[in-house]
């Protein structure tokens, strides 16, 4: 009887003990994705919050924020904008303040690292411009040399965060990551919506010296992103005034479709486009190092 009893304790204390065991390595796996994925949304975070911030002002987070670059190198190229209408400037300056506030959300949440180097210079802007046109474009594309290009240019990044936030929401395990996610997502969407509705109220004009709509500068964009990614159709222009699927639900992307986007590449391996040495955190480090 007491030998049945001791035997009966010993087998609870060891399923006790084995449950405790894979909880705790659960819950170590969950806490590391949850950082990973939110330490990689701090590389769209950096390259919105310098491109707003510059063409809105001429400074970026150095002139800022300095403690949020955490000394990551200062990104090339990003100047201020030749923005001749005072409310396109006023919206991008709010946009790059919002950018600032995410970094030190996300950066208050997690380690984080520091900004990785940025190509933000017209040469940059041009390069996807004539990628997505299958042919260079003359003169060469300059984001910063108008209000229209400036926009058309601010067309490429936010969107690409927002199918980020949707695509990592799923594997979010913690609750203040969640919230956090929840967060960011509601006002990267509300700066997509500003953008492509500034866009829509022009959609039909042509865009000097190109003689190409500004409808049709966007469908080339999004088509661009949409073999980038290679994930499928996500991306429309601003013949819709929003983008959704057949359901009106936001678009999701993985990491490595948004590596392929933003390298401008193709493939999440082989740096470029805006990051000329790839992004930083674990996930962009891993998929470098990946063939």
């Amino acid at each position: 009887m007491a030998t049945h009893y001791i035997s009966t304790v010993t087998i609870s204390v060891v399923v006790l003990l084995a449950s405790l065991i894979i909880s705790v390595a659960t819950t170590k796996e969950t806490i590391s994705l949850d950082v990973d994925l939110l330490e990689f949304s701090l590389n769209l975070e950096y390259l919105e919050a310098e491109f707003f911030l510059f063409g809105a002002m001429g400074i970026g987070l150095d002139g800022i924020a300095p403690e949020l670059a955490d000394g990551g190198p200062p990104p090339i190229g990003a100047k201020m904008a030749k923005l001749r209408d005072n409310v396109t400037r006023e919206i991008i300056g709010q946009f790059g303040i919002q950018e600032v506030g995410h970094l030190r959300a996300i950066k208050s949440t997690v380690k984080g690292f520091p900004r990785p180097l940025l190509d933000l210079s017209k040469s940059s802007f041009a390069k996807l411009m004539d990628k997505a046109f299958g042919r260079p474009l003359h003169p060469p594309f300059d984001p910063y040399a108008n209000d229209i290009n400036f926009l058309l240019a601010s067309y490429l990044i936010p969107y690409v965060g927002l199918t980020g936030y949707v695509g990592a929401n799923p594997f979010l395990q913690n609750v203040a990551s969640r919230q956090l996610v929840a967060g960011l997502l509601g006002v990267e969407s509300g700066q997509d919506a500003v953008i492509r509705t500034l866009l829509y109220e022009r959609r039909a004009l042509k865009v000097k010296p190109y003689g190409v709509s500004v409808a049709e500068f966007t469908n080339h964009i999004s088509n661009l992103r949409n073999i980038l990614g290679n994930g499928g159709l996500k991306d429309v222009g601003v013949s819709n005034i929003l983008v959704g699927d057949a359901t009106s639900l936001s678009y999701s992307r993985s990491p490595r479709e948004i590596l392929r986007i933003i390298y401008g590449s193709g493939n999440e391996s082989i740096p470029g486009g805006f990051y000329p040495k790839g992004g930083n955190g674990r996930i962009a480090r891993y998929n470098l190092h990946t063939s």
